[in-house]
């Protein structure tokens, strides 16, 4: 597909998204978000692909927050529905994905940028990575999921304080918190990254899906994840995944799992 807002890339079974409007520091707007949606949706759909990686194009942002000119004049029904339709299409959509996704910030990660980020199965920064949820100094609070993956990301009290004083935190201070799992040197955040990307296609594709659907039960309400772990513990039995690997173990080889 042909995307005016962002670049996606296949490698080595890495799906790389970019997103590029550099001039507007790579900011959310309606039109940014549906393609997106649309890049992670063909992606977990392609074979070829193993691991997810988006970042932000240029030097500056990952993503520097949501296009505030979209909805300066909103309604409280279309402001809900926005927040609605955003978690449908990209936010919650990228949490639920089956194949690993990976955000390498590149800059600043400010508001839906953070919120993206946190969608994410886990993040890497560079090391002049800031991030922050400002949505409070605008009269409004995040919107995408921010008051709630945040504190599960970092605990109730630090959350608690980021968003209340609309500040940004260094990409050393996310990693303390438990935000970020590394920081690197910038020119070397892809590379890094992709790094970890090989590292996860060396196991099995369905247990990988699998665990992320275990570990996300835990904060879903009303699912039991010890439940859901049982459930699936037993579904990988039954696959050639699980066949391989412990043939491979009994063998003393490397197991080789199938793209599929």
């Amino acid at each position: 597909m042909n995307f005016e807002n962002i670049l996606v890339a296949i490698d080595n079974g890495i799906g790389q998204i970019t997103i590029n409007r550099p001039t507007k520091l790579n900011a959310l707007n309606v039109a940014t978000i549906q393609e997106l949606h649309n890049a992670f949706e063909n992606l977990e759909n392609d074979n070829d692909v193993r691991v997810i990686i988006i970042t932000g194009g240029g030097d500056k942002a990952f993503v520097a927050g949501a296009d505030i000119s979209e909805f300066a004049n909103f309604s409280i029904e279309e402001g809900a529905q926005m927040a609605v339709q955003g978690h449908e299409l990209l936010f919650d959509f990228i949490e639920n994905l089956k194949k690993p996704t990976i955000a390498a910030i590149n800059g600043f990660a400010l508001g839906g940028g953070l919120e993206l980020a946190m969608a994410c199965h886990f993040r890497i920064a560079s090391d002049n990575a800031k991030m922050g949820l400002p949505e409070v100094s605008l009269g409004i609070i995040p919107g995408y999921g921010g008051t709630q993956r945040l504190p599960q990301l970092i605990g109730k009290g630090r959350a608690m304080e980021m968003i209340m004083t609309a500040g940004m935190i260094s990409a050393e201070e996310a990693h303390r918190a438990g935000l970020v799992n590394h920081i690197v040197p910038q020119a070397e955040l892809l590379d890094f990254t992709k790094g970890i990307a090989n590292r996860i296609m060396r196991n099995s594709p369905f247990a990988i899906g699998r665990a992320i659907k275990c570990i996300n039960a835990n904060f879903k309400d009303g699912i039991n994840g010890y439940e859901t772990e049982i459930r699936n513990f037993g579904k990988c039995f039954n696959t050639e995944d699980f066949k391989e690997g412990t043939t491979a173990f009994l063998e003393k080889r490397k197991a080789e799992f199938k793209r599929n």
